[in-house]
């Protein structure tokens, strides 16, 4: 294992042993054989949901091998694939995946256990491109399952908790280029309209105003840029970077410049260290309908939020089926915090941004910092007691349980 904590070093992983297995029947045997075990990818997740005091399982060992199935159109790859990888991979051969989130240094089984996503009014989370997932069970057996299985839709984002997944096949689609654009201090009252605008869009702020201090649109690349004045706002004239003061050289490529769809729609540069990871995440998915009144609920206790915020970014996805994508049966606007590494300074904000948002049913980042109540949690997902049921049926002892996973499912 490379580290023994996570990618930002908040967490210091608590497991007893760590393991890299060679092979797939070196992995079924260590399952087998464990009493606690999970899997670790990135290490992009900011709270303990992936920490073990068991057997933490590293999958870069496995055997990797992708295989492109271009008459069903899709591709499969080993968990511990990063996206950046696979996107340049695919991109050589003539395909695409249909979005990225803002890192492609993630894991592809990390990204798609929590629900992780880019942004785009009709493009769903990264889960939502799952069209099959091989993983090893609590026996220590391997199983397959499709998009025509019975528990799919529980078993895609379910953050380890039904098993370790080894494989994952991804839906592509012809690749394509992308020109992004950032546009500086978007009005508040265009906000669902930039949002809506291209192919892919985020827009950042610092809580300082109502405004949207840059945005960022990634639109296709056979369309016309947007207006000099469009929606209120000015052309950036230069490269950006989300959090002011980090080098912009990190960053994907601005200023309308043409390119593949992997190197646009990224924020950051899969050759770069994005930042210093010396920060703190937080993330709520809300319903899009309730975008107005959620950031105006914000904007009460933007006083608190920004003396402890590096940037905020807000991004739309689409609805999905998936039981624990926190996309289920709704399109949602993300509204994304990265925080300073002060959990003493940044916990009592998070509480007081979840009070805010309690209305409009939030629904937290499942590999980022939140606090909200597990049974609140829990009501604002139609399938969770059956997850929860399933969770049972299929690891009856708890192998892939943990302290994290024992507070949102307590029973």
């Amino acid at each position: 294992m490379p580290t023994h904590r996570n990618w930002a070093g908040n967490i210091r992983y608590s497991a007893r042993a760590h393991h890299r297995p060679a092979s797939l029947d070196e992995l079924c045997a260590l399952v087998a054989g464990s009493d606690r075990i999970r899997a670790v990818g990135s290490g992009h997740s900011f709270n303990r949901l992936g920490d073990t005091t068991g057997d933490l399982v590293d999958l870069a060992g496995l055997p990797a091998t992708v295989h492109l199935d271009e008459t069903r159109r899709t591709v499969d790859v080993p968990a511990a694939t990063r996206y950046g990888d696979l996107a340049s991979w695919l991109h050589e051969r003539g395909y695409a995946l249909a979005n990225l989130a803002s890192l492609p240094h993630i894991s592809v089984a990390g990204a798609v256990a929590t629900g992780t996503h880019g942004s785009g009014a009709h493009i769903g989370n990264l889960a939502s491109a799952v069209a099959g997932l091989e993983l090893v069970t609590a026996t220590g057996e391997l199983r397959t399952v499709h998009r025509d299985s019975a528990d799919f839709a529980a078993m895609v984002v379910s953050f380890g908790a039904l098993g370790i997944v080894t494989r994952v096949t991804l839906d592509v689609l012809p690749t394509f280029d992308i020109r992004q654009y950032v546009r500086l201090d978007l009005p508040r009252p265009a906000l669902d309209e930039a949002l809506r605008s291209a192919y892919s869009v985020s827009v950042f702020t610092d809580w300082r105003s109502t405004r949207g201090t840059q945005v960022w649109r990634k639109q296709l690349a056979d369309q016309p840029p947007p207006p000099a004045d469009w929606l209120g706002t000015t052309a950036a004239d230069r490269p950006w970077h989300p959090v002011p003061g980090m080098p912009t050289a990190n960053c994907t490529e601005q200023l309308g410049v043409a390119g593949p769809w992997h190197e646009r729609l990224p924020h950051f540069r899969l050759g770069f260290t994005p930042s210093s990871g010396d920060e703190l995440q937080s993330e709520y998915h809300l319903p899009r309908a309730d975008a107005a009144a959620a950031l105006a609920a914000l904007d009460e206790v933007a006083h608190l939020i920004a003396p402890v915020s590096q940037t905020s970014e807000l991004r739309t996805i689409a609805a999905d089926e998936l039981w624990l994508s926190p996309q289920h049966g709704r399109d949602t606007l993300a509204v994304h915090f990265t925080w300073i590494a002060d959990a003493a300074q940044v916990l009592p904000v998070v509480a007081e941004v979840e009070r805010a948002l309690a209305p409009f049913v939030p629904r937290p980042h499942w590999g980022k910092v939140f606090t909200i109540a597990p049974e609140t949690i829990a009501a604002s997902y139609p399938r969770w007691s059956d997850f929860a049921t399933l969770r049972h049926r299929l690891d009856p002892t708890g192998k892939f349980r943990t302290a994290a996973l024992a507070h949102l499912f307590p029973h």
